[in-house]
């Protein structure tokens, strides 16, 4: 491994470090749940999502990236040469955006999507507690996703790295220094954001659907910051609420679906 990588994934360590720490000794929201069994728990469902990406996703998603930069197609590329990186990683975000509102929003999106949100508490191993099944799920969007943006290879990875940073900073339970949450909320999505869409509320949860930029919120008329994080219920408004345990989240979407209020 060269130097410069050995320093990248150095540095990245170091962050996700922080946030550990900085979540626990500056917590946003008081914890109703023992963090151990939650956070081994979510793990283990990251942790197959996650061969699901770099067995099937990555590379699919990387033949159509390059397929995009040689042939030149896709909104990036027909951009200048400096801009179609920027811009490629800009579209890939809007397209996710919408991905998001959409499992909100379908039925049989929120099958999947519910496992996610149906955690008592958040924080940041709540980035990576997604349903294996709901990776193949997302698959044919994010397929779309990468050929309309025209995102090349070079951006593709900076996009899943910027990606994967972003929804384990907003995920957190991190309760930044003055206002400088209120700050970031001008240009990203930040912890308190993304605690008020993980309300029970459903008027609550039906905002901040960004996992990146905060304008598509705002230009959408779903960013929401009223609300005080004291006064949030994390987690999802419904009977089934053992459906958080490892062996019932694995099988839930395969089941006839609790009543509960969908958002949207």
């Amino acid at each position: 491994m060269k130097a410069g990588k050995i320093a990248l994934v150095a540095a990245a360590g170091a962050v996700v470090g922080g946030i550990l720490l900085a979540e626990r000794t500056r917590p946003l929201r008081a914890q109703t749940r023992p963090a151990i069994p939650r956070n081994i728990r979510n793990a283990a469902l990251g942790a197959g999502c996650a061969v699901i990406v770099a067995a099937v996703e990555e590379p699919l998603t990387q033949a159509i990236a390059q397929k995009n930069e040689a042939r030149r197609r896709g909104i990036a590329q027909k951009l200048p040469g400096p801009l179609r990186e920027i811009a490629g990683i800009i579209a890939m975000d809007y397209g996710f955006y919408w991905w998001h509102v959409a499992t909100h929003r379908v039925p049989f999106l929120w099958r999947f999507h519910r496992v996610h949100h149906i955690d008592p508490d958040m924080d940041a191993s709540t980035a990576v507690r997604f349903h294996p099944a709901d990776m193949f799920v997302s698959l044919p969007w994010r397929l779309a996703q990468v050929r309309l943006s025209g995102v090349g290879p070079r951006g593709l990875r900076w996009w899943r790295n910027i990606f994967n940073f972003s929804i384990l900073f907003h995920h957190s339970n991190m309760k930044l220094p003055g206002r400088l949450d209120d700050l970031l909320a001008a240009v990203i999505t930040t912890p308190k954001m993304h605690g008020i869409h993980h309300s029970v509320v459903a008027e609550q949860a039906d905002s901040n659907f960004t996992s990146g930029l905060s304008i598509w919120d705002r230009l959408h008329g779903t960013f929401r910051d009223d609300v005080p994080q004291g006064s949030i219920t994390i987690g999802v408004d419904d009977a089934r609420q053992q459906d958080v345990e490892l062996p019932h989240a694995l099988t839930a979407p395969f089941k006839d679906q609790p009543a509960t209020k969908m958002t949207g």
